[in-house]
Formats: C-alpha cells, sequence, structure tokens
C-alpha cells in the first residue's frame, strides 16, 4: 500500500489551450480539484511554491480554504522556500492552516532551489548572516520554524499587556499540536536528505537531485531514501518516517491522453546545471498503455522505497482532464503495483 497524491506547480497563462489564465482560475481550480481527488480516492493534495512567477505562491490561504472544503485528504507543499520566510509568522499562519483541516497539513519546505530573479529573498528583506550563504540561511530558518512549532513559551510578556495573559514565557498562537511532526524536508543531495532526517523531519525527493555518482535518477534517488532511513534510525526518534517521491506519469487510456502524451520523448533522465555549480539529473516521464506503465514502475527502485507517489499533473489542462489522469493511475495502474 502507497499513499498517492498529485503536486500541482500551479501555473496560469493567458494561452488558447489554457483552462488557467488566471491566477484566479489557478487558486479556485486548485480548490475544486483537491475536493475532486479526495472524492475518487485521492490520498494527498500538494502544492509548489515558487516567487515572482505565474504561479503558486504564498500556500496558507489555498491550503486554509481547501482544509474547509474538504474532510480527509492530506494537504501540503513541495516544497515551501525558507530563504523567504519569517519562520514565526509561518508558525502562524501554518498553525491556523492546520486547524481549519483539523490536522492534515503535510508541509513540505526547503532552501530552496533557482528563482526567477537573482537573489528574490532580498526583496523580500531577507539577509543570510555573517558567514552564511543563501542555503545556511534556509536550513537556519526551517531550524527555527520547527523549534517554535513545539509550542514552548520563549517570548517575555508585557507587565501591562492590552489583555490578561496566562502564567510564564508566550508562545505563538494559535498553535496546532502534532504540526511538528508533520514536516517535510526536500532534498537535492544525500547530505540533506540525512540531514532532515537527523532533525526529525520526513522526506520529500522530488524528480530530480544532485548527479552524486553517475547513476540512473531512480536508483541514486533509492539510494538517498536508505541513506535517510538509516540516519532516522540512528537519530533514535520514537516515531516512523515518511517519504515521498514525485514522477511524472500518464496512463494513455484515450485518444486525448494519447494527443497529449502520446508523443511523449523525457522518457530518459537527463542531466544538467540547476546552478552554476550543481550537477543535476532529471528523472524521466512515464507515459505508456497502463501493463506497460506497470512493468517500467515496477523497475523504479526509489518508488519501491517510498510509501507515498506524488503525481505531478499538467494543472493548466483544467480540473476535469486532471481528474480523469489521477483516476486513470488509481484504476489501471496503482493496482498493479500494489500500491492500493
Amino acid at each position: 500500500m502507497k499513499k498517492i497524491g498529485f503536486l500541482s506547480f500551479g501555473h496560469w497563462s493567458a494561452h488558447p489551450a489554457y483552462k488557467a489564465q488566471t491566477a484566479s482560475d489557478t487558486l479556485l481550480q486548485s480548490i475544486d480539484l483537491a475536493v475532486a481527488a479526495e472524492e475518487i480516492g485521492l490520498d494527498g493534495a500538494y502544492f509548489r511554491v515558487h516567487h515572482f512567477a505565474a504561479q503558486l505562491a504564498s500556500p496558507f490561504p489555498l491550503l486554509s480554504a481547501i482544509g474547509a472544503k474538504t474532510s480527509k485528504i492530506e494537504i501540503g507543499t513541495g516544497v515551501i522556500d525558507m530563504r523567504y520566510e519569517n519562520p514565526l509568522y509561518m508558525v502562524e499562519d501554518a498553525g491556523a492552516a492546520d486547524l481549519i483541516s483539523e490536522g492534515r497539513l503535510q508541509l513540505g519546505v526547503s532552501r530552496g532551489s533557482p528563482e526567477q530573479v537573482i537573489d528574490g529573498w532580498r526583496y523580500f528583506g531577507y539577509e543570510p548572516a555573517e558567514g552564511e550563504n543563501d542555503g545556511d540561511m534556509g536550513r537556519r530558518k526551517a531550524l527555527e520554524f520547527l523549534e517554535k512549532l513545539k509550542g514552548k513559551g520563549f517570548a517575555q510578556p508585557n507587565p501591562n499587556p492590552m489583555f490578561p495573559n496566562p502564567p510564564g514565557l508566550l508562545r505563538l498562537e494559535p498553535y496546532s499540536e502534532g504540526l511538528r511532526e508533520r514536516i517535510w524536508w526536500g532534498a537535492a543531495s544525500n547530505a540533506t536528505a540525512v540531514w532532515a532526517a537527523e532533525n526529525g523531519m520526513h522526506l520529500q525527493s522530488s524528480t530530480l537531485k544532485y548527479d552524486e555518482g553517475g547513476k540512473p535518477f531512480h536508483v541514486q534517488q533509492a539510494e538517498q531514501i536508505r541513506l535517510y532511513k538509516e540516519a532516522w534510525k540512528k537519530a533514535g526518534h520514537q516515531r516512523e518516517p515518511r517519504v515521498s517521491v514525485s514522477r511524472s506519469i500518464f496512463a494513455l487510456v484515450n485518444q486525448q491522453d494519447r494527443y497529449y502524451f502520446g508523443q511523449e520523448s523525457d522518457r530518459r533522465d537527463k542531466i544538467g546545471m540547476i546552478e552554476q555549480d550543481k550537477r543535476a539529473i532529471f528523472g524521466r516521464s512515464y507515459a505508456a498503455e497502463p501493463d506497460q506503465l506497470i512493468k517500467e514502475l515496477a523497475q523504479d527502485e526509489a518508488i519501491q522505497e517510498a510509501d507515498t507517489i506524488l503525481l505531478t499533473i499538467p494543472n493548466t489542462l483544467g480540473v476535469d482532464y486532471n481528474v480523469h489522469v489521477l483516476s486513470s493511475i488509481l484504476e489501471h495502474v496503482a493496482p498493479g503495483l500494489g500500491w492500493r
């Protein structure tokens, strides 16, 4: 059994073929898709976060709206770039969204990836501390976020407050118990996967990682996951870790599927430079008839190691088509792989 969710990058564009042509379209369709995904039995609705782009950005209004309109599906991000965040304000936003959804938030965070502008976090008012780079800053903010999610008092109360205070140091409100245990780290390297395990975060591994050995993507990703699990066990955490991997998977079951994805050429791993000094490997997409998909996916080592699969979706094609894409995986592929 595996949990199956979708991951939307939340694009919009005034392209005549797109169903999501504005930010409003994308936000409202994201809510509708999450509701429909819950109805068909999907386990999670996850959203990518980007800045300075025609894509979803601040996630908490969207997650709160979905939480209010659903009752079972997990709701999360993949991922929030911590370089852009105020950890304390984020604790308040996340606590509110988690309470609205009654404890269904699964937040993926990370130090971030290359963005649309140079050092975009500087426009948000943030600078690395002396001796830090931006990655260090993102990891430091993540640790502060984790610490404040514990709900321990840390702020000295005003002796003459507007409203009466409880005794002792004050914590951030609203506090949502258990949210600290539902934070995931998006790791692009083996070292940061180990770091995530040591700090008690679940692991999100996407369709790219740093190339650390020249092996096929799924093999490198499986090695990363095994290192993470070993580090988790060594750290002595008393709860079970979770691991998600993202994949672009399309079952070709009708002519529309074949039109959109039947000529899919991205069926091999690719190598590229994600940053000036970082060689990355990008995992292949899967698009085939269901029987062939089952054979190909059964050979994906990283999927075997993970407990959660996030299916990246073409959100610009609209809610109805994406419900079809997800339903096709649930009906025609998941049972053959033992995911259902």
